[in-house]
């Protein structure tokens, strides 16, 4: 396992300051134990204890976060999924979270699949990878987007310790119950499928999916837990019912319209739009394991999406970064910057993968900013990202150092 270096002085940086939207020249970043300690206006001396690190101009900015990806996804076929050793599926995992750190994601918000164990495998340092938030399982309805049997089986056994996506849960009672166990087990957020879905095999996209009162019961047991609830929607319908019922952040919403967009200002809600899987999917999904009858879904939001975002982001709704990719497309995780940036300028994209991200999570002035007291999770890349999103879509060659909570995980300066 990689222990901390205590103290850590960078010299000669170029901070991002992503609230601002600006880039300070010239300053030195001393980290303690994990966290900024210190950011002063031009080279210091480094304390006796210090390893220095010299960045000779680079920009040095917060570690990204994705709010939408699928860790235990090593495939997108959700229902063989299912039948993988939970132990196989960890160590497919694994490699899926190296490649997010390595491409300068810090932390990651799971949205079905990812458990305790694996995050405390992260924390502990016996896997490495991003700061997971998990979920646990995604609650669905019988038939819903998380209910992976095709129309000729009929038994399921409902547990809650298998490999898969979701958890099948009807009624109140039974949502609660789902709830509290996720809760139980430590989860950071409950998600909920509020409509159909492109990787289900029974369910439409324009359906929706619980009751009001299941889904009110779910963010009562939510906010219970001073948690909050995910919902996957895809339609205005859909959206506007998690929203009423109190969901705090709507996930895809390719099908959003006026009315959805006034609900999210209004409860001040969080949209999480997932563009790169959608392009994604209609590339190569078939080739990689997705089923041909799911694959002509994804051709119904495709385009969808970014009119959505355009709408959104026009109208002032709080958006964060998510990718939602699976399997081999795991590698085009920073796709979704170029498809954003054909619609927000490069300040807008990367506050969604910062301090939009932090907002959401709960976890503001912890990441997503570089400033004293925040977690020492940090980028250097060659190049101004405020100029050309392009600098984050290179990391092989432009990404030259990673921390995260002050370790080293790449370092390739000259």
């Amino acid at each position: 396992m990689t222990e901390p270096q205590t103290t850590l002085l960078l010299q000669n940086a170029h901070v991002l300051d992503v609230v601002a939207g600006e880039i300070l020249g010239d300053r030195s970043v001393l980290i303690r134990n994990g966290r900024i300690a210190e950011i002063d206006h031009a080279q210091r001396a480094a304390p006796a204890d210090a390893r220095v690190i010299d960045l000779k101009g680079l920009t040095l900015m917060p570690g990204l976060s994705d709010a939408h990806v699928h860790l235990t996804a090593a495939t997108p076929d959700f229902a063989a999924l299912t039948r993988w050793s939970p132990s196989y599926v960890a160590a497919r995992a694994g490699d899926i979270l190296e490649g997010m750190l390595m491409r300068g994601f810090t932390t990651v918000r799971d949205a079905g699949g990812a458990d305790f164990g694996l995050a405390d495998a992260v924390e502990e340092g016996y896997l490495t990878g991003p700061r997971i938030l998990f979920c646990g399982h995604a609650l669905s309805q019988t038939g819903g987007h998380g209910d992976m049997r095709a129309r000729g089986e009929n038994s399921f056994e409902g547990c809650f310790c298998c490999a898969g996506l979701g958890v099948i849960c009807d009624g109140i009672a039974e949502v609660r119950r789902a709830c509290r166990n996720e809760i139980r087990k430590g989860a950071r957020q409950i998600k909920i499928m509020a409509s159909g879905g492109v990787s289900s095999p029974t369910d439409r996209i324009t359906s929706t999916q619980f009751s009001l009162e299941e889904m009110k019961a779910a963010v009562e047991e939510a906010e219970a837990a001073t948690i909050y609830v995910m919902a996957h929607a895809y339609t205005a319908r859909a959206i506007n019912r998690a929203l009423d019922c109190g969901v705090r952040s709507i996930e895809h919403g390719n099908l959003l319209d006026e009315t959805s967009v006034e609900r999210f200002l209004e409860y001040g809600a969080f949209l999480v739009p997932t563009l790169a899987t959608y392009h994604a999917l209609a590339e190569e999904g078939v080739a990689v394991g997705l089923p041909a009858d799911m694959h002509a879904k994804i051709f119904d939001v495709l385009d969808a999406g970014s009119r959505a975002l355009e709408l959104a982001h026009r109208s002032g709704v709080k958006l964060v970064y998510g990718s939602d990719l699976l399997g081999a497309m795991h590698k085009r995780q920073l796709t979704e910057f170029a498809l954003r940036g054909e619609i927000q300028r490069p300040i807008d994209v990367i506050r969604a993968a910062t301090t939009n991200a932090a907002e959401l999570f709960g976890m503001v002035g912890e990441i997503g900013v570089v400033a004293p007291g925040a977690r020492a999770d940090l980028l250097a890349v060659d190049g101004n990202p405020l100029d050309h999103l392009s600098v984050l879509q290179d990391p092989e060659h432009r990404l030259k150092l990673i921390l995260k909570d002050g370790v080293v995980h790449k370092s390739a300066l000259d």
